[in-house]
Order: structure tokens, then sequence, then C-alpha cells
């Protein structure tokens, strides 16, 4: 695995496009297009922006990748893991509530955040590509973009001012999770009634 990541870092923005793509489409590897935009813009500062814009696009296409695999086998299974009143309750708040989850497990470089869950469930439960990739791409820009400059930024400082801000970026998920959440409810309720004839 050391290998393939040393090609990728040869690679340059080109490698970092293979590790968001690669990773977006269900391949394991936490924090691994984040850990290699941070190697390539600590050794070529002046590449960070190429590499903040194919880390996106990257993550878009696999993204999307994703999306056509799990919506087309994924519906089937999930049925059966939720088929308990409590997997039917769960079922049901992640209809109405799980795109926010998505977007803030995506948005956090925290690799405990856990968006493949959340994103499998999301294309197993019917969430459409358009709505999907839009959440993906409003979590992708800021986070890929953060990386990228601050790689370039603070260059072999990068890890260190990672690692120590790890609480804060924690604490930051949660509140934007809440608020995300408390929108969400608010809006529901200022909806019209539907009024059944």
């Amino acid at each position: 695995m050391g290998s393939f990541r040393e090609t990728l870092v040869a690679w340059g923005p080109l490698g970092i496009f293979a590790a968001a793509l690669i990773e977006s489409a269900g391949v394991p590897s936490p924090s691994g297009t984040d850990a290699l935009i941070l190697l390539v813009t600590i050794a070529r500062p002046d590449s960070a922006l190429l590499c903040a814009v194919l880390a996106i696009l990257g993550s878009l296409i696999g993204s999307a990748i994703f999306h056509a695999i799990v919506s087309k086998g994924g519906e089937k299974l999930l049925n059966q893991k939720t088929a308990s009143p409590r997997g039917a309750k769960l079922r049901a708040w992640f209809l109405r509530y799980g795109l926010a989850s998505v977007f803030v497990c995506a948005l956090v470089p925290i690799p405990v955040m856990p968006l493949k869950v959340m994103a499998l469930s999301a294309c197993a439960l019917g969430v459409s590509r358009t709505r999907y990739l839009a959440v993906m791409l409003a979590a992708r820009v800021p986070r890929y973009g953060a990386m990228a400059s601050l790689g370039a930024q603070l260059g072999e400082n990068s890890n260190a001012w990672l690692k120590s801000h790890l609480w804060q970026m924690g604490i930051g998920a949660l509140v934007l999770f809440i608020a995300l959440y408390a929108l969400l409810r608010v809006s529901e309720k200022r909806q019209p009634a539907v009024i059944v004839p």
C-alpha cells in the first residue's frame, strides 16, 4: 500500500485525482485523499489550486460511480436490515435528515466520521443522483480547498496543525449537524399541510 501511495504522490495532481476517484467510488481509504493533497502541496505549493480542483472532480466522478452501484443493489440489502420497527424508524429519519449527515461527514476531515455508512444509506434509500452529487460537491469544495491551502501555506507543519485542532473540528461538525437538523425541522414545519380529499 505504501508503494501505491508513493506512486500517487509521484503523479502529483493526477495522483490526487485518482485517489479521490477511488476513495469516493467506495474503496476504503480513511483520509487518503486528504493526506495525498497535503503531501503534494507541501512539495509543490504552486499546484495547490490544481490539486484542489482535481480532488473535487475525482470525488464527484467516484461518487457518481458509487451511487450507480449502490442504488441498483443496495436497496434490497437495506430493506432486509430495516425490516424491524426500529429499523423502519431509522430509515424514516434518514430519508428526512440523512443528507445533512452525509454533508457533515464529507466536509470534516476526521477519519472516525462514518461517511461510507451514511453515503451507502443515502444511495440505497433512493436519494437522487443529482441531490447526492450536489451535497458531495458542497462538502468537497471547502474541504479539499482548505487542505490544499493548508499544505501550500504551512508546509511540513500541516499535520501538526490538523492534529492540534481535531477537537475543534469534531465540535464544529457536531454544531453544524445540529444547526442543519434544526433548519430542516423548521422548514419541514413551515411547509403547508397537504389536504387529502
